[in-house]
């Protein structure tokens, strides 16, 4: 009988099977043992608001254009809004870069600059070069990253900046002393300039950010600048996490500065907490306050249950409710999928669903009758929801409003709306795949 030779190939493929199946094993033992030290219910923990009902005559919610609204978002997000504010919506790289880093350049106190993403590149260099120089001529430079996002930024550029001068610290290190707050992430963004200027949005510090958001790859992003009464609840907002990240709190002599011209908007700082949290209930009254239209842009579109019958309720009593996110070139795929869970229920409601065409889309922004608008970090999951830190500007402006309505039917134009009987002939492999990333929702 001959001898039956494994060629090398073979071999390799053996033993790569073997390696795999070992690290499978030691994946489940971490995530076992993480669940064990962290909490499974932590972990997974979902919202908590199912409904928004007036406690007047006839249940009905306050809408966004009636005069107690601001005072409901004040009582029920914890924010106040404030008249006074200058407010500019920036697009994309091409758009938010060169103001960016103009506003850096002028800093002639302080700057704090929180950040979730971060990464090696041209980008990272010229906001590098800027800060230096900064710091040379006496300015004094906070920066606050979150150790899951900014895994990539080399060790020896932290270090250079602190040589430099600045004051930079870790985000809720992973370790396992601290593992129950691992999940716990800050995907805040936040600028503030001489207590002057500030900054949010969903940018961050990565070559991908650059361009005009449709073409040769760079990301669609819409961030915010803002001068006014709100820049001081964005510093308060770095405050807190530093005094967590650092055991410092900052205190000053501050004074808010105001614009008569200016329109009234707030800066929502939400972190997480038991029971419901601001985020969700910001979210929710925002929705319930919808009477004509609702426009929702996001690219990590994965309601839950309770959020998906809010806006399944809100479409069914007549309001105009379209959802702009992300389409196959997205950056994750899986969440993607999870999503596209969610849009038989919300399509055999009315909602109509449109998924970007041209790049990744990063932008996060909803505006509500044309008055109620808000733009930041925050995702529509349960992780924005109930898990992560996020920052927001809203504003209350009928000129901001029709701005953000006409940047939301510009987009639509590239932008492929999913109907409902196209969506029905989807094969089953895309509807089993959908069903089952969609389980994971409460831990994307």
């Amino acid at each position: 009988m001959s001898r039956i030779t494994v060629p090398p190939r073979l071999r390799l493929s053996m033993g790569m099977k073997a390696a795999l199946r070992r690290t499978v094993r030691w994946m489940l033992v971490g995530v076992v043992l993480g669940f064990a030290l962290i909490g499974f219910l932590q972990v997974t923990r979902g919202t908590a608001v199912r409904h928004v009902q007036g406690v007047g005559t006839g249940g009905a919610s306050v809408g966004v254009s009636e005069p107690q609204f601001p005072l409901m978002v004040s009582m029920l997000a914890g924010t106040a809004l404030a008249p006074g504010h200058r407010v500019e919506v920036l697009l994309n790289g091409d758009g938010t870069y060169p103001r960016m880093w103009e506003d850096l350049r002028s800093a002639q106190r302080s700057i704090t600059l929180q950040l979730y993403y971060g990464a090696p590149g041209r980008m990272a260099r010229t906001i590098g070069d800027i800060l230096r120089e900064r710091l040379a001529a006496g300015v004094r430079v906070f920066i606050l990253y979150d150790a899951f996002g900014t895994v990539d930024i080399p060790a020896d550029e932290l270090k250079a900046f602190r040589a430099a001068g600045a004051n930079i610290e870790p985000f809720r290190p992973i370790r396992l002393s601290r593992l129950h707050l691992a999940q716990n992430r800050s995907h805040v963004r936040g600028i503030v300039i001489d207590g002057r200027i500030g900054w949010t949005g969903g940018f961050g510090i990565d070559d991908k950010w650059f361009g005009d958001g449709h073409t040769d790859a760079g990301w669609r992003e819409t961030n915010v600048r803002f001068e006014g009464p709100a820049v001081r609840q964005l510093e308060a907002a770095f405050a807190a996490a530093w005094a967590e990240a650092t055991g410092v709190l900052f205190t000053a002599r501050l004074t808010s500065e105001s614009h008569d011209d200016g329109v009234t908007a707030g800066l929502l700082y939400t972190t997480p907490t038991l029971g419901s949290t601001p985020a969700e209930r910001f979210l929710a009254l925002s929705i319930a306050g919808a009477r004509t239209t609702l426009y929702i842009t996001n690219p990590y579109f994965v309601p839950d249950t309770n959020f998906i019958e809010m806006l399944a309720a809100t479409a069914r009593r007549g309001v105009d409710v379209r959802v702009l996110t992300a389409g196959p070139k997205t950056d994750t795929n899986f969440v993607r999928r999870a999503g596209r869970g969610t849009y038989d229920a919300l399509l055999n409601a009315g909602v109509r669903i449109y998924e970007w065409q041209p790049t990744a889309l990063h932008a996060k922004t909803f505006v509500v009758d044309g008055e109620w608008s808000a733009i930041g970090s925050m995702n529509f999951d349960n992780r924005s929801m109930a898990l992560n830190d996020e920052s927001t500007l809203m504003v209350l402006d009928r000129g901001l409003g029709a701005q953000m309505i006409r940047l939301f039917l510009d987009d639509l134009q590239h932008a492929t709306e999913i109907t409902r009987g196209e969506f029905s002939r989807r094969p089953w492999r895309s509807r089993l795949a959908e069903r089952a990333a969609n389980l994971l929702t409460r831990i994307l």
